[in-house]
């Protein structure tokens, strides 16, 4: 099976599309960017090609009607269970890689103290792994580095009071570590991976039992089909850091302009923000670029400034959002710098201001600063997309509907909850086209 793969690499993260011989979406795959983009582009393709699995194997049991009206329940069970086999061999990794570590002056007289924590945290991660992964679990994220990370601290803390071994000792092996197992994608062969996961869900549940033999044919038959990488097209802002040659590169500008027609063909106005930088993009009824302006060199009112915010704050990035929309009364803020930002933050909360009324003032900020690149692109036409990571914030949206709606009235407004996909997604378009292209051009 012939697929086309798009590569947006960001700057906090990379998003990978597999696209069909019929524009379909196949498969869809995100990673944390690293220092190693070549890391995170490998590792985005390969999440996408497991997602394009999950995708076949939807279609095939949905052929096949052995489960009925429970497909959606066991394709979730599948996912975790897999999921799970994936943390616990990345977790093993880690645990060998912060022994392989264990050297020098500073471990000579705590080796064997160390070594035992080690197992005993290691331990209890491998123990509570599982209830990570049963519906409804909560997790800080999805990416290994998150979601192992801030359960190791908690526990190195917890060994460290009742052991020979300093905490400082076990968190410096795990900051050494952590690295070199992020920049080696998870290695396995994928099929062993889910059938491992296909057998702990048919153990652990007996409805599935019952349909099993059905099923694991199914499945089976599905891991056959190749996904074939036909064509890969490569943007964002590392995109000349990827190994691709000319040919298979492509601005992010047009990549994000036609991913939005692709995802509303009726677009002519899209707004992206990414974790580095805001683009005001207008195109035409065909998904070509017209018109843009995007932020000047300073990343204020991006991500990463976001980002920026809930450091400083001690908090998740998903956490601002929800505790903006409490706000009745939005602060004022006067700038989106990332330079002051601390430092304003830290005086208004000193001064009594409520932190929500914070959050919802710089939320604020940063879509007047989104509004104001648009204009300069040619304002806001029917209809308007808003695209990337930040579209997901839901103050965001809040404040980008608000100030539309005043300055340019009633206008649709697209958010789709792929959104931050948009740029890989016009990437993969790009690499069908550039195929077919390229194949009719040798035809005789």
């Amino acid at each position: 099976m012939r697929t086309f793969v798009g590569i947006d690499l960001g700057s906090t993260t990379t998003k990978a599309v597999l696209l069909d011989e019929n524009s379909e979406v196949i498969g869809r795959g995100i990673t944390n960017s690293r220092s190693n983009y070549s890391t995170a582009a490998r590792v985005a393709e390969q999440e996408a090609r497991i997602d394009g699995r999950f995708t076949l194997f939807r279609r095939a049991l949905k052929d096949t009607g052995a489960l009925q009206l429970r497909l959606d329940e066991f394709l979730g069970a599948l996912e975790r269970a897999f999921r799970l086999v994936q943390f616990l061999e990345q977790l093993a990794d880690l645990e060998q890689t912060c022994l392989s570590h264990i050297s020098g002056e500073r471990f000579a007289k705590s080796e064997a103290a160390v070594k035992e924590a080690l197992a005993e945290l290691f331990g209890r991660l491998r123990a509570e792994a599982p209830a990570l992964y049963v519906p409804g679990a909560k997790r800080k994220s999805d990416f290994f580095r998150d979601i192992a990370g801030s359960r190791y601290h908690a526990h190195a803390e917890d060994i460290a009071r009742g052991s020979a071994a300093p905490y400082d000792l076990l968190i410096n092996l795990y900051d050494k570590s952590i690295i070199d197992v992020e920049n080696r994608p998870p290695e396995g062969n994928l099929s062993d991976k889910f059938h491992h996961a296909l057998s702990r869900i048919i153990e652990a549940e007996t409805e599935w039992r019952s349909c099993a033999e059905a099923v694991v044919a199914t499945v089976e038959k599905a891991l056959g089909v190749e996904l074939e990488g036909t064509y890969l097209v490569g943007t964002g802002y590392g995109r000349v850091t990827l190994p691709f040659s000319k040919e298979h590169i492509r601005s992010e500008i047009l990549c994000h302009g036609l991913g939005a027609h692709m995802m509303y063909p009726n677009t002519r106005t899209v707004l992206d923000i990414g974790g580095q930088d805001t683009k005001g993009i207008q195109v035409d009824a065909s998904g070509i670029v017209e018109n843009f302006q995007m932020n000047d060199r300073c990343a204020a009112g991006c991500g990463r400034y976001l980002g920026y915010i809930a450091d400083e704050m001690n908090m998740g990035l998903h956490e601002l959002g929800p505790i903006a929309m409490k706000s009745e009364r939005p602060a004022r803020i006067n700038s989106t710098c990332t330079v002051f930002a601390g430092a304003e933050l830290r005086d208004r909360l000193s001064l009594g201001e409520k932190r929500e009324d914070i959050l919802a003032g710089l939320h604020r900020a940063i879509i007047l600063r989104a509004i104001s690149i648009i204009s300069r692109s040619g304002g806001v036409t029917n209809e308007f997309t808003f695209t990337g990571g930040v579209a997901k914030n839901e103050a965001a949206v809040r404040e980008l509907r608000k100030l539309i709606k005043d300055n340019y009235g009633d206008v649709t407004i697209n958010i789709n909850p792929e959104s931050i996909y948009t740029g890989a997604l016009g990437a993969a378009e790009f690499a069908r086209r550039a195929y077919h292209g390229q194949k009719e051009s040798h035809e005789p």
